[in-house]
């Protein structure tokens, strides 16, 4: 099975949409169960092999610069990207952090995105199924009928092998990204400087047949609002009480 040493945790945004919680914290130190978001995070990453994420910061550093420090002695290790100067949105804060990431293959996971598992892990599934030879870039996608959360009309269709289509304008798909890809430090060549969108780099990969999907098996907490986050508490409470 692949293995993937490093992993990148996107935690540098504003988190507008969980106002008022994010007023005076980031949004990755929002708890949820207890504990932070980025928490599950970290703790996920590090089951699937990960042992090192590096994590970019701009909204409230200090705050996540102090956590990170509080675990320190729980894998997986991390380093900082400081994005202190310009936010640099996905692309560019994942660019600005290649050095620390390496060739790869490695996550990049939203400080937000959780789950509750199904009978296959995420991470592991991703890393079984990840192919250079056939994909730039894996996204880990859920499906919109078990996702908590999300009201939106998706984002992707998936082929039988596994290759991507967008959403058209008109269009319903079954499939939300779920905050997580795989890729390798050749998905970035060409990348512009400065802040972009991965999406950027996905629409190339997309055009060449080169885009591939891994279905969640678990269920998908959306946690974009506090009211999301009140929705995913209690979905996890509930499973947690069928166990």
């Amino acid at each position: 099975m692949t293995i993937a040493r490093t992993a990148m945790v996107l935690a540098a945004g504003y988190g507008a949409r969980m106002r008022p919680l994010t007023e005076t914290m980031p949004k990755p130190l929002v708890p949820l169960l207890e504990r932070p978001l980025i928490d599950h995070v970290l703790d996920r990453l590090a089951a699937a092999g990960v042992e090192t994420a590096i994590v970019n910061v701009h909204y409230l550093p200090e705050q996540i610069e102090a956590h990170m420090r509080e675990r320190a002695s729980r894998p997986p290790a991390t380093k900082i990207s400081d994005e202190g100067d310009l936010l640099l949105d996905t692309g560019g804060g994942a660019k600005k952090a290649l050095p620390m990431l390496g060739d790869g293959p490695f996550f990049i996971h939203n400080s937000d995105s959780v789950w509750a598992e199904g009978v296959t892990p995420a991470l592991p599934a991703m890393l079984r199924a990840w192919d250079p030879e056939r994909m730039d870039c894996l996204l880990l996608l859920a499906p919109l009928s078990t996702s908590i959360g999300y009201a939106a009309r998706g984002d992707f269709d998936m082929a039988p092998d596994g290759r991507l289509t967008r959403r058209g304008e008109r269009q319903v798909v079954p499939f939300a990204f779920a905050g997580v890809s795989l890729c390798t430090a050749a998905l970035f060549e060409d990348a512009p400087d400065g802040p972009f969108s991965l999406n950027l780099l996905w629409d190339k990969a997309l055009a060449k047949g080169r885009l591939h999907g891994a279905r969640l098996e678990g269920r998908w907490m959306h946690v974009g609002t506090p009211e999301a986050l009140v929705e995913a508490e209690a979905s996890f409470e509930h499973e947690d009480e069928g166990a």
